[in-house]
């Protein structure tokens, strides 16, 4: 949870994925948030203490416990946008992962997407990592993928998106790759 207030300005930051909102400050009283959460289609508590998720994260599902379609999250680390990902993604998941992708584009940057949970992509989901891929070349960033399913990994070598995607063994090697290239 992250809010900052200051004389006249209150800072959310979304507890999900790290993108942030600022509006006036509440005259009344000084904790209370809920104007700006709702002026900006935000949900949480109406309290300063949170927590708070933007309007992106409120239609990927619930924050905890694995959000529908297999998004469990999206977050904010060292510069990176990460997509963290579980279960099999195909046709009725695909939607979901979709605005999540389209999500971290959105928050800027280089995206990391973490399929460390994940055992199956069907057509529909390599489509959406290519997307994600041109997206973010068109915006000068990177996508790096973290696959750890020597199933996955064969895939992405049979249908030669391993010569097109950056793929790394896992999350930590895919976090380090991104931040090292950016220096």
């Amino acid at each position: 949870m992250a809010v900052v207030l200051d004389d006249h300005l209150v800072t959310l930051t979304c507890d999900n994925c790290g993108d942030t909102v600022t509006g006036p400050r509440p005259p009344a009283d000084g904790e209370v948030v809920w104007t700006l959460l709702s002026e900006h289609g935000w949900g949480g508590s109406p309290l300063a203490a949170g927590p708070h998720r933007c309007a992106h994260c409120i239609r990927l599902g619930p924050a905890a416990g694995g959000v529908p379609g297999g998004i469990l999250g999206i977050e904010h680390i060292d510069g990176v946008t990460v997509v963290t990902v579980a279960g099999d993604v195909d046709l009725d998941t695909g939607d979901t992962l979709r605005l999540a992708l389209r999500h971290a584009a959105d928050m800027g940057g280089d995206v990391l997407i973490d399929l460390g949970r994940t055992d199956l992509l069907d057509s529909t989901a390599l489509g959406l990592l290519v997307r994600a891929h041109r997206t973010a070349a068109e915006r000068g960033a990177r996508v790096c993928v973290a696959v750890t399913s020597p199933l996955i990994r064969q895939v992405l070598q049979v249908t030669g998106l391993d010569k097109v995607l950056s793929v790394a063994v896992d999350r930590a090697e895919a976090l380090a790759r991104l931040t090292a290239e950016r220096t």
